[in-house]
Formats: C-alpha cells, structure tokens, sequence
C-alpha cells in the first residue's frame, strides 16, 4: 500500500466504526426513552387496572404549580453522552493528545447527557390541597394535565396504587 492509499483505508474505517458507534447510541438513547413513567390523574398501570379503589369527596382548598422531576435516571443520557464526547475527542489531535481528548470528550459528554436526560424527565405539576367532606384535610401532587381550581368540587381515588384528585 501507498501513503494515500493507506491513509484513505484508514480514514474509511474510523468513519465506519463512527456510523456503527452512532447507530448504537442512537439504539439505546431511543429505547431508554420508550419508558413512559407519569404522574398523571388519567394514566394508569397495567397493575393498577381493574382493581377496587377507595373514592373521597371534598372540595379543593389550595393548588400550587410544583415540578415533578423523575428521580431514576436510566442511565441512556450518560452512556450516550460518553460515546459521542469520546468518540468527537478521538477526531481531534494525534497521539498521547488524541487519547486525552478521548477521555475528556467522553468524560464531558456523559456529563452532558446525563443532565440532558434529567432536564427531560422533569414535568408541570400541581398541588392540590382538598378539604374532604369528612373534614380531613389531603394534598395530592399530580401532573398539571387536569384543571382543577379552588372551590372546585372533586373525587379523591386511592387504594392501590397512587393517590389522584379528579374533577367530578
């Protein structure tokens, strides 16, 4: 082989090994965000269906907008995040510099994906405080998807599984 020829072959097999790295984090990164967890008063578990629940009236006293952070990174952003920041370090420089770029582009790029991960997972919420007619006093935090407002009359569900405050 000739310098170019040589050169080229290489050059053609780091973009390979590239695309079938991106393929691969591209992969995970998607099936990771196939896990649907929510807070929803409208969404409910294949566990939770068909099962008996205990159902309060009351009247909503309080609602206070909150944010719901998911507290279980799947740990996708941070993989995917190292692979991409390692393999963009691996582009740059030649030798002891390129392995230092390597380890500092993955490093940097879990960092990355792992707070982009976590910024995704976070949702509208609200807190609803309810006065039930028994005269106890329950607050509920719950995805901002239903309008409830003060005054407003409302069904506590609870049981087995979360607790959820639904106009009636």
């Amino acid at each position: 082989m000739n310098p170019n020829t040589s050169t080229l072959f290489f050059a053609r097999t780091r973009a390979v090994r590239l695309a079938g790295l991106t393929a691969i984090v591209a992969s995970v990164a998607l099936v990771s965000g196939c896990a649907n967890r929510s807070a929803s008063s409208g969404v409910y578990s294949y566990d939770q269906a068909q099962r008996e629940q205990i159902v309060r009236t009351g009247v909503v006293t309080g609602v206070r907008p909150i944010t719901i952070e998911n507290d279980r990174s799947s740990g996708a952003g941070l993989l995917a995040g190292g692979a991409l920041g390692g393999v963009a370090g691996n582009a740059i420089g030649g030798g002891t510099g390129r392995t230092i770029a390597t380890v500092g582009g993955a490093l940097l790029g879990a960092l990355a994906g792992n707070t982009i991960e976590n910024r995704v997972g976070t949702t509208s919420g609200l807190e609803v405080t309810v006065r039930l007619d028994n005269g106890e006093t329950r607050v509920v935090a719950q995805a901002a998807d239903v309008p409830v407002s003060v005054g407003q009359r409302v069904q506590v569900i609870s049981g087995n599984g979360p607790t959820r405050v639904v106009p009636m």
